[in-house]
């Protein structure tokens, strides 16, 4: 999980943070030396920021709810947030305080969901073949956004008669429209070294199980533009290259956030349809990530984890970075052995460790973290095998939902045309067969995944149930030992237990 650090960082940092770019301004600020240092003390910012919350959740996740499972700013969420919400330095719907806000206030509906226990029931009553295509389609989002020059390796750039164009050349060399003459086509050497030691060597570790082979695709390009007389450095002879190899050069210290923290703004009033798109976006995700993914089984005591995770979100907007999720990268802990909250707790120490190297995770260039978008990207992407290609109702939206999220560069966009064509072609199909008398119907209907907004046990959670019912030590489940043994203090020596012999029958 340590590529989170750097790549947050390096994502976020585009969306321009607290920095202010003039209006005046025809490249938003892209030459504008001020406005770089600015960015530059961002960077550092958000890469402390990233590994203080993630450290303060996932030692939390294993502390409280004992489970193996790490979390940190959500991968996905983090580009949504600053390339679109936000937008590449400020040029999006909200200005970025309004933007931390929607995040805050998410966390406070993500603890009322959990409490209630509609979180669970949220994540089920989406169908099947949604929430596998917004799974490719933030894969396919990430992969564009690792292509590009911002946070990328530069391979492709926005065109005027087509709407992406393949690039590949140093910024110097791109034109006054932003685009690469064919002549400097593909001779980046930065992008070359991007591609063949963040990218193909990756790849070949991953393929021979080598651990924390993200890692050390990250670092060797990462050491190989540290270098100042180089092509390829970061550090270049600049004001702002001069600041960053300073920082640099300290290696082991602790940087305090400065122009991040708590910075929300509550006025809100001419940002309501964009809050609110925002807010919902990041609600949405967040229920398939948080609750679908990792908590795909319900569990007893599991409401302490959705609590801790959406605390997570709340608390990590007061650091100024995107919303907490669980990472799948958990699986390599439990996959190694690790069955207990102390794993979480070691991994969560580990981050706390990593505040204090911000000198080396904030010297990490954006090509050296392109090709690991575009990995965790294929990654995503594998989940496209398990949609439901033999029912049209399920399979269209599903193509939406993916082709939409990158091609419009916007998780929301995606979004909303695949639940609503699904919603759309199901609807009218039943209400045809109905119409009918179920004699009309659609061909493949015995193919379509079922759906049901119904879940098992209620919506309710358990523990509203057992309190309802009257049971005084309601946060005990009925199963539990030494409820069973009748150690209850509700229950009298020589009453009947009922509900006992009931569960031991079950």
């Amino acid at each position: 999980m340590a590529y989170i650090i750097s790549v947050n960082a390096t994502i976020v940092t585009d969306s321009g943070g607290t920095c202010v770019c003039p209006p005046s301004s025809t490249d938003l600020c892209d030459t504008n030396q001020d406005y770089q240092l600015c960015i530059a003390g961002l960077r550092r910012d958000l890469t402390t920021g990233t590994a203080a919350i993630s450290a303060l959740t996932t030692f939390c996740m294993g502390l409280f709810a004992n489970m193996p499972i790490g979390l940190a700013p959500d991968m996905g969420l983090n580009a949504y947030f600053a390339c679109t919400v936000v937008g590449y330095h400020g040029s999006g719907l909200v200005p970025y305080r309004v933007a931390v806000t929607a995040v805050f206030v998410e966390g406070f509906v993500f603890i009322g969901l959990t409490v209630l226990g509609l979180r669970q029931w949220l994540a089920r009553a989406i169908p099947a073949s949604i929430k596998l295509a917004t799974g490719v389609g933030i894969g396919l989002y990430l992969t564009i956004i690792g292509l590009n020059y911002s946070a990328g390796i530069g391979a492709i750039v926005g065109a005027n008669s087509t709407p992406l164009e393949l690039a590949g050349c140093s910024p110097q060399y791109l034109d006054e429209d932003g685009l690469c003459p064919s002549a400097y086509k593909m001779r980046s050497p930065t992008m070359w070294i991007g591609i063949f030691c963040g990218g193909i060597l990756t790849v070949m570790l991953m393929m021979y199980r080598v651990k924390g082979a993200i890692i050390a695709g990250i670092l060797l390009v990462s050491i190989i533009s540290w270098p100042r007389p180089t092509p390829v450095t970061y550090f270049p002879y600049t004001p702002v290259g001069d600041d960053a190899f300073n920082f640099f050069k300290q290696v082991v210290t602790f940087h305090p956030i400065k122009s991040i923290l708590a910075v929300q703004e509550w006025n809100i009033s001419e940002y309501g349809g964009q809050f609110g798109l925002a807010f919902i976006t990041f609600l949405y995700v967040d229920i398939l990530d948080c609750t679908g993914t990792p908590y795909s089984m319900d569990f007893e005591g599991s409401a302490v984890a959705y609590l801790v995770d959406a605390g997570g979100i709340t608390i990590g907007s007061l650091f100024g970075v995107p919303p907490v999720t669980a990472f799948i990268e958990s699986g390599a802990g439990i996959s190694e052995g690790g069955a207990t909250g102390i794993t979480a707790m070691v991994t969560g120490l580990c981050f706390f460790i990593s505040i204090f190297f911000a000198p080396i995770f904030a010297s990490i260039p954006p090509w050296a973290t392109g090709c690991t978008l575009i990995i965790v990207g294929s990654m995503m992407a594998k989940s496209a095998k398990d949609i439901n290609r033999s029912y049209i109702g399920d399979a269209i939206p599903a193509f939406l939902t993916i082709a939409i999220m990158p091609f419009t560069y916007s998780i929301a966009y995606g979004l909303i045309p695949g639940i609503m064509s699904y919603i759309i072609i199901n609807t009218l199909a039943w209400l045809i067969e109905k119409a009918s008398g179920g004699k009309i119907k659609p061909a493949d209907k015995e193919k379509k995944e079922p759906w049901t907004y119904k879940l098992e046990g209620g919506i309710l959670p358990p523990w509203v149930t057992r309190l309802g019912k009257g049971k005084k030590d309601f946060w005990r489940p009925y199963d539990d030992p030494e409820y069973l043994a009748g150690s209850s203090p509700e229950r009298s020596s020589g009453e009947v237990d009922e509900e006992k012999v009931t569960t031991k029958t079950a």
